[in-house]
């Protein structure tokens, strides 16, 4: 069977994580396997990787002692494809789902999915598996892969801790449900971004504002000194868009 048609056929999931069950939920047809359950029977077939990433050279290794799959790849976004040596005959790929999973019944359908293959075949299997999990897949060079991923977290992770504290400090002030309370203005603000970019900047720092910042600063310094610095460096970010003339 040659690799092309081997892209065709729903690979063999191993790791049966949250991304793991999520993407087996999409790609539909897949066998989910954990490393207990074996991992023989892979020569020829197309082999996607979903467990942590300090696993994937390791389960990767195991994989390439015995006969060999045609295609393997995996699902992080931050692991180079190096990691999956030579384990498959035709190739490595990867699969990442630009999507937060918070469990295994994560609907993936129509998120965007960072793609990437040392093979031609390869990098086919790697848009074949994205589609077919209803996902659009785009390219991101090995070479940028981390850059990548920092971009994902700084979008996912970075939001959930910014979002958190902005709701510990209402909460330090006895506002009753403070994740309610701001979830209007995140929403907003958050559709304000992805219609105008970095022009739906508002506040004191994209109208030069500075007296309300320092006011900003003395109040925290007074009752969250540990979030001082954290301020300072969003402040100073903020600063840098609203000179570059992206505020209207």
């Amino acid at each position: 069977m040659t690799s092309s048609n081997t892209a065709l056929r729903a690979p063999v999931l191993v790791g049966p994580g949250r991304v793991g069950r999520s993407l087996a939920s999409a790609i539909g047809g897949s066998e989910l396997r954990g490393r207990e359950d074996g991992l023989d029977g892979l020569e020829g077939g197309t082999v996607l990787l979903c467990v942590p990433d300090a696993a994937i050279a390791a389960v990767a290794a195991e994989i390439g002692r015995g006969p060999r799959p045609s295609l393997i790849g995996h699902a992080s976004g931050a692991t180079p494809l190096a990691a999956l040596g030579d384990s498959g005959t035709g190739g490595a790929f990867s699969v990442h789902p630009l999507q937060t999973v918070p469990d295994g019944v994560t609907d993936l359908r129509g998120c965007p999915a960072a793609v990437a293959g040392t093979t031609p075949e390869a990098l086919a299997a790697a848009h074949a598996i994205a589609k077919r999990a209803g996902m659009r897949p785009f390219e991101v060079a090995e070479g940028d892969r981390v850059l990548y991923h920092a971009a994902a977290s700084v979008a996912s992770n970075f939001l959930v801790a910014l979002e958190q504290t902005a709701a510990e400090l209402l909460g330090g002030i006895a506002v009753d449900a403070p994740r309610e309370v701001l979830a209007p203005l995140v929403r907003r603000s958050l559709e304000n971004w992805i219609e105008r970019g970095p022009s739906a900047l508002t506040g004191p720092i994209a109208r030069g504002d500075e007296t309300t910042v320092a006011a900003h600063r003395a109040a925290l310094s007074e009752s969250r000194p540990d979030l001082v610095g954290f301020y300072d460096a969003l402040a100073e970010r903020t600063r840098a868009l609203a000179s570059e003339g992206c505020v209207r």
